[in-house]
């Protein structure tokens, strides 16, 4: 048995069949060329006969209603896993495309997971174009972070093409440092009492750094002048802001990572502060559309990862920042160097803290959001902030899973009340694959949104793009930036 910390616990008291707390990840294979007619059903087959389960794919929460559970739920081996439960095979009517995917992707990630049984499904997918196939894994945000799940899945994949009879992803891995079982710790109530003076210990000596950053925040709130350095309940509500129903809708976008580092080194500033800007300018002409745009600057929920290199243990280890995304400018070029400004302010305030002292940073910062959602006042009232946007680094070389090549991955997210959309992206090779997820209530058409970022791609480069000017004298031509 061992105990769930306290940020992962929020993820499970606030489960509901309108906010379902798993996150996924939609990977598009090509088959090997040699591939026979049977290639997908027979992978599945083989995939059936795994007899052993590592975590988290073999962990559940321990039988115990949740209210009675003490101070935290726990994890238990499941020793009687049912993998025809959690791997299931579709095929879409051929040829399918990114449209009808997105379709049953759509409604795949709207169902709950059975809170009785391991928090996993795996989904292949055959019928697309091209003799293509795809994989959609989905797990509880409890067990695994956006980070860790794409290590996770990175670490079941090879670079070698011509490798075969690979593991299933929930077997265990040798040598991946993927654990193999569920480490047990005995958190009785002396085991209880002991974690809880720890704990005591740990926040008493990380104090003074929360209180430098709670007090960049209260400052940046009270100021009379206007501040880069964003806080919560300062975004104004939109229409993405309101109550949410079951239904999910999911749309995909992929951008030329070198396209987007150009224009970041150009405009002095990072790969991700560039992303922000495409999703402001993409937002502002999706919300001039389905209702308006706010006079005050829109506000994004930034989720920065706390995991060290090769660390791929469950759980959630992010903490988040809040940053401007800048639109009620304009100008393309002007709105970068807001957000620039922002997401700046927002990194340096937190520099102040240890690392272990973001979990409670965390859990403070967001202990509204949870407190509005287990209460059932989120949607109604002013948001926290407007959107999650998420970026996660994902593997720089051509994976293969038994031979078919990887061609894309693609991120899906959280929805609740009171944050009806969340962008999540993820680079692969030279790619960066964004994932939309969003209620359809909430927010219709999410589709449009991707064909925005990408003209907003197309018109932030011509703001950078280097023009021709003609010497002194008219000797010949130079470029400038």
């Amino acid at each position: 048995m061992k105990r769930v910390n306290p940020l992962d616990a929020a993820f499970l008291y606030v489960e509901s069949y309108r906010t379902p707390m798993h996150v996924g990840c939609l990977q598009v294979f090509s088959p090997p060329e040699d591939a026979e007619p049977g290639y997908v059903q027979d992978l599945v087959h083989d995939l059936r006969l795994a007899s052993k389960f590592a975590p988290p794919f073999s962990l559940k929460l321990k039988p115990t209603p949740l209210p009675l559970k003490g101070v935290l739920p726990a994890w238990v081996e499941d020793n009687d896993l049912d993998i025809n439960h959690h791997l299931q095979q579709w095929a879409l009517p051929y040829p399918g495309g990114q449209r009808e995917l997105g379709t049953l992707i759509s409604r795949l990630h709207g169902l709950e997971l059975d809170m009785e049984r391991p928090l996993w499904e795996c989904h292949f997918i055959e019928g697309l174009e091209g003799g293509r196939f795809a994989l959609f894994t989905k797990m509880h945000h409890a067990l695994i972070d956006g980070i860790g799940g794409v290590r996770l899945l990175q670490a079941m994949l090879s670079t070698d093409p011509s490798l075969c009879n690979m593991p299933a992803p929930w077997e265990p891995h040798p040598g991946t440092g993927q654990p193999d079982h569920l480490e047990p710790t005995h958190h009785h109530d002396q085991g209880m009492l002991n974690l809880l003076l720890r704990q005591a210990w740990v926040q008493a000596r990380t104090l003074p750094g929360l209180y430098g950053a709670f007090s960049g925040l209260a400052k940046a709130a009270l100021g009379k002048r206007q501040s880069s350095l964003k806080t919560p309940f300062a975004a104004p509500r939109t229409r993405l802001n309101g109550r949410i129903s079951t239904e999910r809708r999911f749309a995909t976008q992929q951008l030329p990572l070198p396209r987007i580092k150009e224009i970041a080194q150009r405009a002095g500033v990072t790969v991700n502060d560039v992303f922000l800007e495409l999703c402001s300018s993409a937002l502002r002409k999706y919300l001039r559309e389905i209702s308006f745009v706010p006079e005050k600057p829109m506000i994004a929920g930034l989720p920065m990862s706390l995991r060290a290199k090769g660390n791929m243990d469950m759980g959630i280890q992010v903490t988040f920042i809040l940053a401007s995304l800048a639109t009620d400018i304009d100008n393309p070029r002007k709105r970068l160097e807001a957000i620039h400004a922002s997401t700046t302010a927002a990194k340096q305030n937190v520099q102040q803290l240890e690392h272990a002292a973001f979990t409670e940073y965390t859990l403070i910062l967001m202990m509204p959001y949870i407190l509005q959602l287990v209460t059932g006042m989120s949607g109604r009232g002013r948001p926290i902030f407007n959107v999650v946007i998420s970026n996660v680094p994902g593997p720089s070389r051509t994976l293969y899973f038994n031979g078919a090549r990887l061609e894309a991955m693609y991120p899906l997210s959280i929805v609740t009340h009171g944050q009806g959309m969340n962008i999540t992206v993820m680079s692969y090779q030279d790619t960066l694959n964004i994932g939309y997820t969003a209620c359809n209530k909430t927010a219709p058409h999410i589709q449009r949104l991707a064909v925005y970022t990408l003209e907003a791609l197309e018109e932030l480069e011509s703001c950078y793009r280097p023009k021709l000017v003609r010497n002194k004298g008219g000797r010949g031509r130079r470029d400038v930036a």
